[in-house]
């Protein structure tokens, strides 16, 4: 598969032969009948995730709740996640489960009380997504499971490898792995995640095993900063790290793993600490300022970071009540944010002065304008964006209302303290009825 919805080309420049037409029809054909019992899913020219060809922010978990968790109040979890704006788990093998008729039946479980409330599930693949030369048995197996799993409604797309780098899992099986992956299901892509190691270099051969690359990074913890090893240990590395994965991709879709909770601050000899819903929110935003095409928060299952309470019902409902619930409700479906999260990068010269470390993106949805902005680490720093359309004047800073910026000749000034995140939206004014 390429790396998104890009047009066949055949024939001599410009013009296409009546036979590579019939190529690409009876292709197209065998395609769409491939993917008619199940969501069909690729990737943009811009890396936004298209089901069934409408553009979606994917936000996931890993893990989720159990299939047929309830909340603390008594709710389908499922409908709970759904509701606030949620997409999809990763579920498929755990720890040093392998996959048999056991894990086979509780992925089943999954899929299908995720297409139940209209979720997806990314199934870790894991051993038999790296694939050694004539090993016929594991091979058979994938196949089985992919068989299995290929045209069900609750799937999203395939999870290889995790951390292969870091784990010393050579590219090579794994992409042979993936190739038979898209052979036998050509209708949903391969995701592979990567830690924070290594250069550009050291990673880069691995993509050929995968469609969308993601890194997770968690910076949250006592001394801050441990699971990178990079200078910075500022939550800012989150946004470091979105642009190391995408110099990485070259050119294919990227999302990021954010924290709930890690092995980190899980550990024996370890200090228990979570994000705050500021930290949580500057690092989301982040990353998508950066380029992040989807975002995934990790440790919601892990049970030493439970209250007894949410150990019962399988999941950290006291985290997502008080931090990851708001953070997800303001980029989720609903939310009045979520158009612009799956539009283009804006081409309006639009441009920060009086500070050097805040970064921002645009983005244009029927004509407004929406402008994410945040700041890392330092002084409280006021700063004037410029390059807006000239009919750009009140701005509506999105959940911070009912605050306004006011624009003239396109130019605004704000504040940023440390950590800041502001989405500004200017709507484009209706024409005046004489214009209509």
């Amino acid at each position: 598969m390429d790396r998104g919805n890009h047009a066949f080309s055949f024939g001599r420049p410009g013009g296409i032969s009546a036979a590579a037409l019939v190529l690409a029809t009876l292709f197209v054909t065998a395609l769409t009948a491939a993917c008619s019992q199940a969501a069909h899913v690729s990737t943009n020219a811009d890396g936004v995730l298209l089901i069934d060809g409408r553009k979606v922010l994917p936000i996931g978990f890993t893990s989720g709740p159990p299939p047929e968790g309830r909340t603390p109040d008594g709710r389908p979890a499922f409908e709970e996640i759904r509701a606030a704006g949620g997409t999809f788990f990763r579920t498929g093998l755990m720890g040093s489960s392998s996959w048999n008729e056991a894990t086979i039946a509780q992925e089943q479980v999954w899929m299908d009380a995720a297409a139940r409330y209209g979720l997806y599930c990314w199934p870790r693949l894991e051993k038999l997504s790296s694939l050694e030369e004539g090993d016929t048995r594991k091979e058979a197996l994938l196949r089985s499971v992919l068989t299995r799993f290929r045209h069900h409604p609750g799937l999203l797309l395939w999870k290889n490898v995790d951390e292969p780098f870091w784990g010393k899992v050579p590219p090579e099986p794994m992409i042979r792995a993936y190739q038979v992956i898209k052979e036998v299901d050509p209708c949903h892509p391969v995701g592979l995640t990567q830690a924070p190691r290594g250069t550009v270099a050291d990673l880069q051969p691995y993509n050929a095993a995968a469609d969308i690359l993601l890194l997770d990074i968690y910076p949250i913890g006592y001394p801050p900063g441990l699971h990178s090893l990079g200078a910075n240990k500022e939550i800012s590395m989150v946004g470091d790290y979105t642009r190391f994965i995408k110099e990485v991709a070259d050119g294919k879709p990227v999302w990021m793993v954010l924290q709930i909770a890690w092995s980190g601050v899980l550990n024996p000899g370890k200090t228990l600490r979570f994000p705050t819903f500021p930290q949580e929110r500057f690092m989301t935003y982040q990353a998508l300022i950066n380029g992040a095409r989807g975002i995934i928060y990790f440790g919601g299952s892990l049970k030493p970071a439970m209250t007894p309470a949410d150990a019962e019902l399988g999941w950290n409902w006291t985290f997502w009540r008080r931090v990851l619930r708001p953070v997800v409700e303001e980029i989720g479906t609903s939310s009045p944010l979520a158009p612009a999260l799956v539009a283009p990068d804006s081409r309006l010269p639009i441009q920060v002065e009086g500070a050097h470390d805040v970064e921002f993106c645009v983005r244009e949805v029927s004509g407004d304008v929406y402008l994410l902005a945040c700041k890392r680490e330092g002084q409280t720093v006021e700063v004037k964006f410029t390059g807006l359309p000239f009919w750009a004047a009140t701005g509506t800073v999105l959940y911070e209302s009912p605050r306004q910026v006011r624009a003239k000749a396109g130019v605004f000034k704000d504040w940023f303290a440390p950590f800041d995140v502001h989405v500004y939206h200017f709507r484009r004014p209706d024409p005046a009825p004489e214009a209509r």
